[in-house]
């Protein structure tokens, strides 16, 4: 089963590169932006529940796709980009297991404990 939830993680990361490809961006912005949800980790300087808070909204599949959405409705290329970005980021980290946040650990996700093997 975990194979095959990569799998279809992995099918989303491509899908938001095809998206993005559909973007008047060049190729090179993909890349640069791919890794800046990741800011949202800042919030854990606070504490872990506003942390997990701040990292779930920005990792959260349908806030990607909200973004994306209105980006298109109102022909904004750069809020149409965001959700691009957050919806390519989000199914990237799931492949790799990290998922959305508890608020009692960075560690503790909806895909288990990050670096236990279960």
């Amino acid at each position: 089963m975990n194979n095959l939830l990569k799998l279809e993680e992995l099918g989303q990361f491509l899908l938001s590169i095809i998206l993005f490809s559909q973007l008047d961006y060049v190729w090179w912005v993909f890349p640069a932006c791919i890794l800046l949800p990741d800011f949202s980790m800042i919030g854990y300087l606070a504490n872990p529940k506003k942390g997990a808070w701040l990292y779930n909204f920005f990792h959260h599949k349908l806030v990607a796709i909200a973004f994306f959405s209105i980006g298109f409705w109102l022909d904004s290329s750069i809020i149409t980009l965001i959700g691009a970005i957050l919806f390519g980021h989000s199914a990237m980290d799931r492949f790799f297991g990290y998922g959305l946040k508890f608020k009692d650990d960075f560690k503790n996700t909806h895909l288990g404990w990050i670096g236990k093997n279960n």
